[in-house]
């Protein structure tokens, strides 16, 4: 493990004003989005869509690193240049979903915990050899009644850490994932103390499995109210308690903070982003996005499967990696919403 070189590639994917695009859905994901847009769920359509994505022009000004699938990294842009190569020329760090979904947890069947350890250590030395520089592997957390159990949070986290540690044995900078869901009526406070709880036992984990803490990115929920809250938490409350949470369980040691956005709207993900980036608080990390739905929504809607919509298309994602950078550096507004339209 060369420690040194895994924490050059994590400085490089945190950059300042750039972040990770994450175009690693599954297919039974992604055909779900295709068809809701009566797109055709088929290998070389989800093929053109992820070629529109890479190929936006500037797209490396505002995307460091791009998570791709197993199918992806196997296959050629529409120019016949392999996905990850293409990246790499560009400037952009190819990176891999390394994970095998999350399934239901023995004994625990309201929970889920994430499976994909068997053959990891074969599948990151031929992704490596790929071209993948970068791995990624997500834990769900539910809150509910009852929820999450004890059982549920050392599982997952025992199997980031193990994950983790084998990615940095192939030279793979790991993205440890712990997601703690907005799905529920929940308030932010009970979304806190499920946080930290989850994030403290993520590091205790990664501690004990030798993980080089310099050499990997943590990709947290935000602390944030569930999505059927009768009363959601503002914009400046999530940022203060994202960061407070933060503060308490992640060491400094740790070069940067990649947010999912977890269900939030485009605007949502890029406000609560900025708000942490403007507090004025010293941070002793990173803070920037790896956005899957929040960077791309919009471009799918609008490219609908036609070769005709790619320039728009395109265009439609640059104007939400652009936001998202600006709020990486504590400067977006919602002005910049208008502008767009």
């Amino acid at each position: 493990m060369n420690v040194e070189e895994l924490n050059k590639i994590a400085r490089a994917m945190v950059a300042p004003g750039r972040g990770i695009l994450a175009m690693d859905e599954s297919h039974p994901t992604c055909n779900k989005r295709f068809e809701k847009l009566e797109i055709p769920t088929t290998e070389p359509m989800r093929r053109a869509y992820r070629d529109m994505l890479v190929t936006a022009p500037g797209l490396s000004d505002f995307i460091s690193g791009a998570i791709l699938f197993d199918e992806t990294i196997r296959q050629k842009t529409l120019e016949e240049i392999p996905f990850a190569a293409h990246l790499g020329n560009l400037g952009i760090i190819p990176g891999i979903k390394v994970d095998a979904g999350a399934k239901p947890l023995a004994g625990y069947e309201a929970e889920k915990v994430t499976h994909g350890l068997d053959g990891l250590r074969e599948r990151c030395e031929e992704y490596f050899d790929m071209g993948a520089r970068f791995t990624k592997w997500r834990a769900v957390i539910t809150i509910g009644e009852g929820l999450p159990s004890w059982a549920c949070i050392e599982a997952n986290a025992h199997a980031l850490s193990r994950y983790a540690r084998i990615s940095q044995e192939a030279g793979l900078v790991p993205i440890v994932e712990p997601e703690v869901l907005m799905d529920g009526s929940h308030s932010i406070d009970r979304c806190y103390t499920v946080t930290e709880l989850t994030q403290r036992i993520v590091f205790h984990h990664l501690k004990n499995q030798g993980v080089a803490l310099e050499g990997m990115v943590l990709k947290p929920n935000m602390v944030i109210s569930g999505t059927e809250a009768s009363a959601r938490a503002n914009v400046n409350a999530v940022a203060e308690q994202t960061i407070r949470c933060l503060m308490n369980t992640v060491p400094a040691a740790v070069p940067g903070i990649a947010f999912l956005s977890g269900g939030q709207t485009d605007q949502e993900a890029s406000a609560h982003l900025n708000a942490m980036n403007s507090s004025g608080r010293s941070l002793p990390w990173t803070l920037t996005f790896s956005y899957g739905r929040a960077l791309q929504q919009t471009a799918m809607q609008v490219w609908k499967g036609d070769r005709a919509n790619v320039l728009p298309a395109q265009q439609a994602l640059l104007w939400r990696a652009r936001c998202n950078g600006s709020a990486a550096l504590g400067s977006y507004n919602e002005g910049m919403e208008s502008q767009a339209a």
